[in-house]
C-alpha cells in the first residue's frame, strides 16, 4: 500500500513538471518582436518583448521653409488649434503660431510677468500648455528648474493665466557647477500623459537619455528616475501619441548629425519596455530642436539658426512622412496581416484613398485586383525595390488584392477602395 502511494505522488510530480515545462515553453512561443518590419520578427510571438532591432535608415525631409527672423532660436514645437506653436530659448517671452505649410507666424501671444532664463521644449494636455523652463547645460546646476502651465483659453484671449510647476532631479545631490555642456542633468523634451509630466534628459557626458515622472500639478517635486536610454546623441524634443502608445524623440550627435528616436508598443508608461528604433535625419548640421505630430505618420521638425566657421544652417520648419516605419503599427487593419510558412505580408492603410503599402519578409512579385463580380480589375508586377500598388484603375468599392510572392505562394486581403 505505501508503494502505491509513493508511485501516484511520483506520477503526479512528473506531471506537474510536464505542465510546467510546457508553460514556460508555451511562454517562450508567445513573446517575441512583434513588429514586421524588424529584422527579427516573430510571426509566432504575440507579445512584445521590446526585443526587436532594425536595419539602419536615415529619412530625408518631404519638405522644408524658412522661418522667421524672429525664431533663430526655435526650440519646442506641438501641434494645437490648426497650426503649430514655437518658441524661443532665449529671452523672449513670446509664443508662436505659425502656419505649418509656409512657417509664416500667423500669432504671437507675451507670457507676461514671466521670465525666458532658458525654454527649452512646450507641451500640452486638453487644457493646457507647458512650457519648461529647465534649460542646464551652462553649468549644470540649477536649483529653480521649472515649467509654466499656461491655461489653453487664456492664451488663445491673449490673457495667459500661468502657474508654475518646480522641481529637482532625485538623483542630483552634487550642485557643483560642471562648466558649459558637461552634465548630464539637462533636459530639452517632456511630455505630458494623464496626471505626470514625463522628462527625456540630455546627457552631455554620455549620451543617453534618462526618464523621469512628476505630478502635472504647481508646487515643488522630486522627479523620479524611471528608466535610462542609450540613444547615442542629445535630446532635445518629444511629442506624443498617447491614444497609439507612441514617442517620437528628436536630437543630434556630437557632429550636429540630427536623428529620430521611437519608442512605441510599450505597456502603460514604461516607455523602455517595448520597440526602440533610431532613425538618421538627412539634414547633415542642422540643430533640431522641435518635434511635433498629429497623426504618427506625419511630422513637422523645427531647426534653431546654426552658424560656425563657413557653415551656416538658418531656421527652418521641416516635414517627415514615417508611413513605411510606423503605418503597419498605428493603422493595424484587422485584415492586413497573413502568415504562410513564417512568411508574413502585410498592407496598410485599409481602407485606402491611395496607394497601398506593402510590408513582407519575402517580397510579392506579381498582384491582381479582384472586384465583386470576380473579375480582375487591374494587375501588374512588383519590382523588389516598390513598397506600393496604386488604385488609380479601380472605381471605388471592395477588393479582393491578390499577391504573389516568389515561391509562388499566395495572399488575398479584402480591400476596400474609397
Amino acid at each position: 500500500m505505501m508503494t502505491s502511494v509513493f508511485h501516484h505522488r511520483f506520477i503526479l510530480i512528473g506531471i506537474c513538471a510536464l505542465l510546467s515545462s510546457y508553460a514556460q515553453q508555451s511562454l517562450a512561443q508567445i513573446l517575441g518582436c512583434t513588429d514586421p518590419v524588424a529584422n527579427n520578427f516573430s510571426a509566432t510571438a504575440m507579445q512584445n518583448d521590446g526585443s526587436c532591432t532594425y536595419a539602419n535608415a536615415a529619412i530625408s525631409a518631404l519638405t522644408s521653409v524658412s522661418l522667421g527672423s524672429e525664431l533663430v532660436e526655435t526650440s519646442g514645437l506641438i501641434s494645437w488649434n490648426s497650426s503649430l506653436w514655437t518658441h524661443n530659448d532665449n529671452s523672449d517671452l513670446n509664443v508662436y503660431s505659425i502656419d505649418s505649410l509656409t512657417g509664416n507666424i500667423l500669432q504671437s501671444t507675451s507670457i507676461t510677468g514671466t521670465l525666458n532664463t532658458d525654454w527649452e521644449e512646450i507641451s500640452q494636455d486638453a487644457n493646457y500648455i507647458y512650457l519648461g523652463d529647465f534649460g542646464n547645460n551652462g553649468n549644470g546646476n540649477r536649483t529653480d528648474l521649472h515649467i509654466l502651465r499656461i491655461e489653453k483659453s487664456s492664451l488663445i484671449s491673449g490673457a495667459p493665466l500661468i502657474d508654475t510647476i518646480y522641481f529637482s532631479y532625485s538623483n542630483q545631490t552634487d550642485f557643483t557647477g560642471t562648466g558649459a555642456n558637461s552634465t548630464d542633468f539637462d533636459c530639452e523634451a517632456f511630455i505630458v500623459s494623464q496626471d505626470s509630466i514625463f522628462l527625456f534628459t540630455k546627457q552631455w557626458v554620455s549620451t543617453k537619455t534618462s526618464i523621469y515622472s512628476l505630478p502635472k500639478i504647481p508646487g515643488s517635486h522630486s522627479a523620479a528616475l524611471r528608466g535610462t536610454l542609450d540613444v547615442q546623441g542629445l535630446i532635445t524634443g518629444a511629442t506624443f501619441v498617447e491614444d497609439k502608445g507612441l514617442i517620437a524623440l528628436c536630437g543630434y550627435t556630437a557632429v550636429l548629425q540630427p536623428f529620430l528616436f521611437l519608442l512605441y508598443d510599450f505597456t502603460g508608461t514604461d516607455f523602455t519596455s517595448g520597440n526602440k528604433r533610431r532613425l538618421g535625419l538627412n539634414l547633415s548640421f542642422h540643430q533640431v530642436e522641435g518635434i511635433a505630430t498629429t497623426n504618427g505618420l506625419k511630422y513637422y521638425l523645427t531647426n534653431e539658426h546654426f552658424s560656425q566657421s563657413i557653415l551656416d544652417f538658418p531656421q527652418k520648419l521641416h516635414t517627415i512622412d514615417l508611413s513605411t516605419q510606423l503605418g503597419n503599427y498605428l493603422l493595424d487593419p484587422q485584415n492586413a496581416i497573413e502568415v504562410i510558412a513564417g512568411q508574413a505580408f502585410i498592407i496598410y492603410p485599409n481602407p485606402t484613398q491611395g496607394d497601398v503599402h506593402i510590408i513582407s519578409t519575402t517580397a510579392p512579385i506579381r498582384y491582381q485586383w479582384i472586384n465583386a463580380q470576380g473579375k480582375i480589375a487591374d494587375k501588374g508586377s512588383i519590382m523588389p525595390q516598390e513598397t506600393a500598388i496604386g488604385t488609380e484603375k479601380l472605381q471605388p468599392g471592395t477588393y479582393l488584392l491578390k499577391l504573389q510572392n516568389v515561391n509562388a505562394q499566395f495572399q488575398t486581403f479584402q480591400v476596400i477602395v474609397r
